[in-house]
């Protein structure tokens, strides 16, 4: 796509000065048509790497197992059982 987007940014310019537009009103054609390729391009790009991104992320949140409503991991995870402020028994 960006290759017929670059051939038209050279060709265009040649069928205006073969029509009879003088080459200043043709070059700035050009200029123009090869600035907004440029920002396809990149935003093009862009949007390529944050899909790429989402796909990577979605596969890496399918392969962790689904834990439950109320689960927890980490620090705190076991909440059960007594323990006193001191840590010795009797404190």
């Amino acid at each position: 796509m960006v290759r017929w987007a670059a051939f038209s940014c050279a060709l265009v310019p040649v069928v205006l000065i073969v029509h009879g537009m003088s080459f200043t009103a043709a070059a700035g054609t050009a200029l123009g048509l090869a600035a907004v390729t440029a920002a396809c391009r990149l935003l093009l790009r862009r949007s390529e790497r944050i899909a790429a991104r989402l796909r990577a992320e979605q596969r890496a949140a399918a392969a962790v197992p689904h834990r439950g409503r109320h689960s927890r991991t980490g620090a705190g995870a076991h909440r059960g059982g007594r323990h006193g402020a001191g840590g010795a028994p009797g404190d």
